[in-house]
């Protein structure tokens, strides 16, 4: 496991961001350890792609979430095997990683080659660090601050740790075998989450289409995926219980329309519930956007689109009215009639599996996958008294709050240690901590399919195909 032990003696680096460094290293500007690359022409090789945690991997083309189609790959930069690739404008973002293949990538990035004296994985961890891509800030320029971009003149000139080549390889050997140990613990709290959501979405799912009494008398809902439900219950078209309105107000301001804050789709994507205390963005949205789009009380949000079906109709509800907020583009927005269901009651009914079934078989796309209002109108719910929909949604908030406690357990140690492995990871590079001593043992063997559990949920698209890429 990990060592703790410094170096013997250190020295003064003359650079703020690791001022302090071993006896033996040496600070160059990577213009000295790195050559750069530009080599088109090459279609027949694999597309590469970046991952923020886990760095350059090839694109998986038939199990892609988000179905892209590739034109114009001769204009694609060669990355060779063992070249660092980095996006110009998510380098600031730890954007980059070691070509693990000859392969492609987005003319938006920089291809370095490294010189016979810099391990290229050894870089990468280095400009992954939060001191470094703070530098990676200073050297950047573009109008504005999030699109900013490191170019090959500015790259090359920023200044670099060099430890003897045979330090380099054997950090590197140490935090892959680390990495390992890493990936596995996150694996295990994300099988822990896996179920525990499985087991959550059952008792959501039985409990908004069978009710809860098992002993009440059922019929034929006279629809396949639903099948039989309570006897007194309806069986309801959502255009005949809510309002259904989409959304386009977009994220920018404009001089002429009116200041408001915005619901937008990670907001709905990433909660159950949207409440005042979150931090929405600011934009503007004329007049008549902000009087059928502004959210009240009992409103349910959905995603009507989406880079996968399995992501469309995702719910979020508000338990209280939220002046001046609106709802964003990509979402939809259903208002429920109070006298036939309750907001809680639609919020849980369409996050419930088979439900929420229809949407994704409805949803079509090639890129991006989207949803219709006609489809959103037409969907189908089961239908309880107003009185049960309240005892149905209390039973639900009490049977599922131990499991989405354990959930938000495993969330936050899956984060911990996350931090944990990016503070090692910049003591190790920078010489803080000592690992020429380590030797690997047999479970610090390193496996592709242990590494990629290091990847996040919150990963960006890093493509950057959208930009010319003209460094």
């Amino acid at each position: 496991m990990a060592l703790q032990a410094t170096y013997p003696a250190y020295q003064e680096s003359g650079l703020p961001w690791a001022p302090r460094v071993p006896q033996g290293w040496n600070v160059l500007r990577n213009g000295r350890l790195f050559a750069h690359r530009v080599q088109t022409g090459f279609p027949d090789l694999p597309i590469l792609e970046v991952s923020l945690r886990t760095g350059v991997r090839v694109r998986d083309m038939e199990n892609l979430k988000r179905k892209q189609v590739m034109s114009q790959k001769e204009k694609y930069k060669r990355a060779a095997k063992g070249d660092i690739a980095y996006n110009m404008m998510r380098m600031w973002q730890g954007a980059l990683g070691p070509a693990p293949v000859d392969g492609l990538v987005s003319p938006a990035y920089v291809v370095v080659k490294p010189f016979e004296e810099a391990n290229s994985t050894y870089y990468s961890y280095l400009f992954r660090t939060d001191a470094y891509m703070r530098e990676v800030n200073k050297f950047s320029r573009g109008i504005v601050a999030d699109r900013n971009r490191l170019y090959w003149d500015e790259f090359k000139q920023m200044p670099s740790l060099v430890p003897p080549r045979p330090e380099q390889d054997q950090i590197v050997a140490y935090l892959q075998a680390q990495d390992v140990h890493i990936a596995r613990l996150i694996k295990a709290k994300r099988d822990l989450i896996g179920l525990l959501t499985e087991q959550k979405l059952r008792i959501i799912d039985h409990a908004v289409t069978r009710g809860l009494n098992a002993s009440v008398a059922l019929k034929p809902s006279g629809i396949d995926w639903l099948g039989d439900v309570p006897g007194h219950w309806d069986i309801a078209l959502l255009k005949h219980v809510a309002d259904v309105r989409f959304s386009g107000v977009d994220k920018h301001s404009h001089d002429h329309e009116i200041p408001v804050r915005l619901c937008n789709y990670t907001d709905v994507y990433k909660n159950d519930k949207i409440t005042d205390g979150m931090d929405l963005m600011r934009a503007t949205a004329t007049a008549g956007e902000i009087a059928r789009l502004t959210l009240k009380a009992g409103d349910v949000i959905i995603t009507k689109d989406s880079e996968t079906p399995d992501d469309i109709a995702v719910p979020a509800w508000l338990p209280e009215g939220l002046p001046g907020v609106v709802c964003a583009y990509h979402l939809g927005l259903l208002r429920p009639d109070p006298g036939r269901i309750k907001g809680e009651f639609l919020f849980r009914a369409i996050g419930s599996a088979r439900i929420a079934e229809q949407f994704h078989v409805l949803a079509t796309g090639v890129t991006r996958f989207a949803l219709g209002k006609h489809d959103v109108k037409n969907a189908v719910i089961a239908l309880p008294p107003v009185e049960e929909q309240k005892a149905i949604c209390k039973w639900i908030d009490d049977e599922c709050k131990p499991l989405e406690e354990a959930i938000l357990r495993a969330e936050e140690e899956i984060k911990l240690i996350r931090e944990y492995r990016d503070r090692q990871i910049a003591d190790v590079v920078t010489g803080q901590l000592d690992v020429r001593g380590w030797v690997p043992g047999p479970d610090d063997v390193v496996a592709e399919e242990d590494i990629a559990a290091l990847s996040g949920d919150e990963e960006i698209d890093t493509d950057g195909e959208e930009d010319d890429g003209d460094d």
